[in-house]
This record gives structure tokens, sequence and C-alpha cells, in this order.
């Protein structure tokens, strides 16, 4: 997966930014999340877009990520990260050295998502948060793209009007593997994390998501891009 992400680091960048209403309503949502979240590692940093967004725009200062693709990692440091090249499942989180792990838009590319989020519990500190962000399964979006990689191609009488004009690219969708949000909630659980937390943006439907910015909702029924936080308890 991290050859593919090599292969498209540019085009994963140029989406976002082709898609700038999208690209902050999300910003927004990670933003509302990380207000007193100490210090933050970024798992699966891409190309340190959000990160940079979010130091220049918000004063949420996150210096460390871990990224899996060179490509990515490349361009992340050069917006001013220390990204550590590994995957998840391999990545060291240190021994309470970090208050938040950050996992934005990355659960759905982690296999054992899990396994992770056990190590993640073992690796913070009392008190500290874990923060899954992502498309979730049930939502407009997820279905949208399980039936783009089902396909195997937005080219389809299937998916004809109902796709945004600049989709995500295909190289992306097709190594995806989403989660419901119950899923996700079930491995916190599972884990030991408490206090679940969600916050929720991109309400509209997929064709006019991009049409309007929008501020993140409490809850999840509604949004195609959730954030949960859960903490290690003391």
């Amino acid at each position: 997966m991290g050859k593919g992400f090599d292969e498209y680091a540019s085009e994963y960048d140029a989406w976002f930014l082709d898609n700038r209403n999208v690209l902050y309503s999300e910003v927004n949502l990670v933003a509302s999340v990380l207000k007193d979240a100490g210090k933050i590692l970024s798992v699966g940093c891409g190309s340190g877009l959000f990160e940079k967004i979010l130091r220049e725009e918000y004063d949420i200062n996150i210096t460390d990520g871990i990224e899996p693709s060179e490509g990515m990692a490349e361009i992340a440091r050069k917006r001013g990260l220390d990204v550590t090249v590994a995957t998840a499942e391999d990545a060291d989180f240190g021994c309470e050295k970090y208050d938040t792990l950050l996992f934005n838009g990355t659960p759905s590319y982690i296999s054992g998502l899990y396994a992770v989020v056990r190590k993640a519990y073992a690796s913070l500190p009392a008190g500290g948060k874990i923060v899954l962000v992502d498309v979730p399964k049930e939502s407009s979006y997820g279905i949208m793209y399980n039936l783009a990689k089902a396909l195997g191609t937005w080219n389809h009488p299937l998916l004809q009007g109902v796709y945004p004009p600049n989709p995500y690219p295909m190289e992306f969708v097709s190594v995806a593997n989403w989660r419901t949000t119950a899923e996700k909630i079930t491995m916190l659980d599972n884990a030991g994390f408490t206090g679940l937390r969600f916050m929720q943006t991109l309400t509209a439907h997929p064709l006019y998501s991009d049409l309007a910015e929008e501020q993140p909702q409490e809850g999840y029924g509604k949004g195609d891009y959730v954030a949960i936080v859960a903490v290690k308890p003391f």
C-alpha cells in the first residue's frame, strides 16, 4: 500500500486542494477535537497537509508523524514534520511520550486496526486520548466508495449522477477498508478506552459536499466524516 501512495502522493495532495471546502470541513472537524490535546503524534500523517494548515491557521502544532509512504513522508518533512517511515502496525508510539494519538483518515488503511488501537492504549499515559477520524462505512461516502471499489471505476452507469465532479482517486479507494462507527466503538471499548465522544462533518450528500465549508456538529448520525475521541482512564 505504501508503494501505491508513493506513486500517487502528488495526486492525493492535489485532490484535497481541488476540493477546498471538503478539505476545510475536515480540518475544522480535526481542529475541534484537538483542543487541549497536549503533545500529538499523527499516525498516517500523509503529506502533512492537515498538520500544516492546523499549525498555520488554527495554532495547533503537531511536530511528529508516522507514515508508511516514502513519497508522502518526504512532502510532510518539507512541511515541517519529523516523520518516521513505518506502518501503524510496526510503528513505535513511544511509552507515554504523547498525550494524543491522532489517526486522521487512516483507520481505513490500517489492516490490523484493533491491534493498533490496543497498542495505542498501552502507549498512552492515563488520561491520554486516541482520536479516530474517518469516513464511516455506513455513510453516504462510505457506501459510494464501496460501490466504486466493487465496480473498479467511477465511470459506470450505477454511479452516473451520484459521485462528485472531482471524486477521490480510485487508486486510494481500491485499497481502503472502511469500517462502521459501531465496529470502531467496539474496538475502543474492548481495548479499555472510555468517555467516547463524537463529532461529525460533511453532512451534505457527496454531490454537494464541496459547495460550502462546514463547521463540525456533535454526534455521528449525519456526517460522512466522523471523529471519535476516547480516553485511557486513570
